[in-house]
C-alpha cells in the first residue's frame, strides 16, 4: 500500500473557493476519516486525490510520486461511491471482473482475484446472483469488492454508508474495519456521520469551510478538542455550551460564574485570559451527574425525559434560556418538572475563549478515562437510535 501527502492544496471553481490551502499526511496502511458538516469540502477533497477533480495549486503525493498531473487510471486508487453503480443485468462475478476485463488482465488472473475478494467479503455463494436479487449491504459489498479486485494502493469511500438503514450501517462499520485489518490497507473515508468517523478512523480530519479544523486520534478530538466547532462535532449527544464570564484568574484555573448561581475553577492555563473576559464553557451530557457535587453544579427544571434502558437523557431548562442535555444512569426516577441538581465535574470541562479556541487543560478527564472503553458502543447506539 502507500501514503498520501497533500501540500498547500487549494480548489476554486472560478472566485468561489473550496479548499483552502489542505496540509494532510496519510501514512501507510491508515484509515483516515474526513469528517464535517454538508459543504466543508470533504467530497472535494477526496475528488481531488482520486483525480476527478484538478487541483488548482499545490501538490499531491500518492507512494512517494508527484500525481497532480496523472489521471485517475493511473493513480493507483479505487474508489467506493455512496451509490453502488452496479451494471443490473451483470452478476456479482460479472460486476467484479468487469474493469480487470477492461484492463485485458488474463482470465486466470481474473478468476483468481474476484474469488479472492469474495472470500473476504464473505460472497462466494453471491457471484451468481444479480444485484436485483440483493439487499442493500450485498450490494455495497459488491462495490467494495470491485475495488479490491484492483489491487490498488489507496481505498477511497464517499460516504458508502449514507443510502442504508441504521442497523445495517452498523453491520457494514464492523464489516469495514475488519476490511482494513484483513487487507492491511491505505484507506481514506468520508462521512458527514461522526459516529462514522470516532468508530472507524485511526486519525479523524475535521473540516468546515474548505479548511482543516483539527487531525487527530478519535478520543484525541474528544478529549482534546482545539476549538469550540470540534468540540460540538464530535460526540452525540453533542457537548453543552455554557456562555459565561472570567471572574478570577489564577495559575490552577480560571473561574467562571454558573448559571444557576455560584462559581466555578476549571483547570486550564489561563494564557492571556482577564477578568470580565467573556468565556464559553462546555462539558459533555455523559460527564454531568445527577444529584450535583461538591465541585460544582447548577439547578434547573426537567423537560423532557428519555429512558434508554442503559441510561437515561435528561433536558434540563436551566434560567430562561439555556438549556443542558444531561446523561442519567438507566435506573433514574427524575421526571417531568422535576427541579435537580446537576454536577459538573471541573476536571472534566473545556473552556473557551471569545474567538472558540480551547483553553489548555492541566489535568488528564478521569471520568472520561474510566468510560473511554464504552465510548465506541454508546456512541452506536445514539446512531441507531436518531437515525
Amino acid at each position: 500500500m502507500a501514503d498520501v501527502t497533500l501540500r498547500k492544496v487549494r480548489k476554486a471553481f472560478g472566485d468561489l473557493e473550496i479548499i483552502r490551502g489542505v496540509d494532510l499526511e496519510v501514512k501507510d496502511r491508515e484509515f483516515v476519516v474526513f469528517v464535517g458538516p454538508s459543504g466543508c469540502g470533504k467530497s472535494t477533497l477526496l475528488r481531488l486525490i482520486a483525480g476527478l477533480e484538478d487541483i488548482t495549486s499545490g501538490e499531491l503525493w500518492i507512494d512517494g510520486e508527484l500525481v497532480n498531473d496523472l489521471p485517475p487510471a493511473k493513480r493507483g486508487i479505487a474508489m467506493v461511491f455512496q451509490s453502488y453503480a452496479l451494471y443490473p443485468h451483470m452478476t456479482v462475478y460479472e460486476n467484479m471482473a468487469f474493469g480487470l476485463r477492461l484492463a485485458k488482465m488474463p482470465q486466470a488472473e481474473i478468476e483468481q482475484r474476484v474469488k479472492k475478494a469474495a472470500q473476504i467479503l464473505q460472497m462466494d455463494h453471491l457471484l451468481q446472483r444479480k444485484p436485483a436479487e440483493m439487499s442493500g449491504g450485498q450490494r455495497q459489498r459488491v462495490a467494495i469488492g470491485r475495488a479490491i479486485v484492483r489491487d490498488p494502493k489507496v481505498f477511497l469511500f464517499d460516504e458508502p454508508l449514507s443510502n442504508l438503514d441504521a442497523a445495517l450501517r452498523v453491520a457494514m462499520r464492523i464489516e469495514l474495519a475488519n476490511l482494513h485489518n484483513d487487507l492491511n490497507a491505505t484507506m481514506i473515508y468520508v462521512t458527514h456521520d461522526q459516529v462514522e468517523a470516532m468508530t472507524l478512523a485511526d486519525k479523524i480530519v475535521v473540516l468546515q469551510a474548505g479548511e482543516v479544523e483539527q487531525i487527530g486520534s478519535p478520543l484525541e478530538l474528544y478529549h482534546h478538542p482545539q476549538n469550540i466547532f470540534v468540540a460540538g462535532f464530535i460526540g452525540s449527544p453533542k457537548m453543552n455550551f455554557v456562555d459565561t464570564v472570567v471572574r478570577k484568574v489564577e495559575a490552577a484555573g480560571i473561574t467562571v460564574d454558573l448559571p444557576s448561581g455560584g462559581t466555578a475553577r476549571i483547570p486550564v492555563e489561563p494564557g492571556p485570559a482577564r477578568v470580565g473576559d467573556k468565556v464559553t464553557l462546555g462539558i459533555r451530557p455523559e460527564h454531568m451527574l445527577e444529584g450535583g457535587s461538591p465541585e460544582a453544579q447548577i439547578t434547573g427544571e426537567v423537560m423532557v425525559v428519555e429512558r434508554l434502558g442503559g441510561h437515561t437523557f435528561l433536558y434540563i431548562k436551566v434560567g430562561r434560556d439555556l438549556v443542558v442535555t444531561v446523561q442519567a444512569g438507566g435506573e433514574s426516577d427524575a421526571g417531568i418538572g422535576d427541579t435537580i441538581s446537576i454536577g459538573l465535574p471541573v476536571g472534566e470541562a473545556h473552556l473557551f475563549d471569545q474567538n472558540g479556541h480551547a483553553f489548555r487543560r492541566t489535568q488528564a478527564p478521569a471520568i472520561a478515562s474510566r468510560r473511554k472503553e464504552s465510548f465506541v458502543r454508546r456512541e452506536a447506539e445514539y446512531s441507531a437510535r436518531t437515525h
